[in-house]
């Protein structure tokens, strides 16, 4: 199940209280968004479930995507302990993003 982050306080809870996390910066008029979004979330369940999925839609609450430095969408920031590991904006290739998550993940959590 993918949550919302609206404000900036949720934002830095997740980042606070997670192991592990994937923001997905977008918003409803992206096409690319909506198709990526779904295989992001497939690929965490399959093969990093203990990656919490987050989504802050860019237009609602721009204040969130600028405190984060986020220009483009779609855009992911990945989160390993407090720390921003991976970021990830337009061309997001599933296979490369799975090869980049696979040891920093097995670290983390094996």
């Amino acid at each position: 199940m993918i949550k919302d982050i609206n404000t900036i306080d949720e934002f830095k809870n997740v980042i606070q209280n997670e192991e592990g996390a994937l923001i997905y910066f977008s918003h409803e008029k992206c096409n690319v968004c909506k198709v990526l979004k779904p295989k992001i979330s497939n690929l965490l369940s399959e093969h990093f479930p203990k990656i919490k999925m987050y989504y802050s839609d860019t237009e609602l609450f721009p204040e969130v995507a600028a405190q984060n430095s986020i220009f483009t969408v779609p855009t992911i920031l990945i989160f390993f302990d407090k720390k921003e590991f991976v970021r990830k904006s337009r061309n997001i290739g599933i296979a490369e993003l799975r090869g980049e998550l696979e040891r920093p993940y097995n670290l983390m959590f094996n």
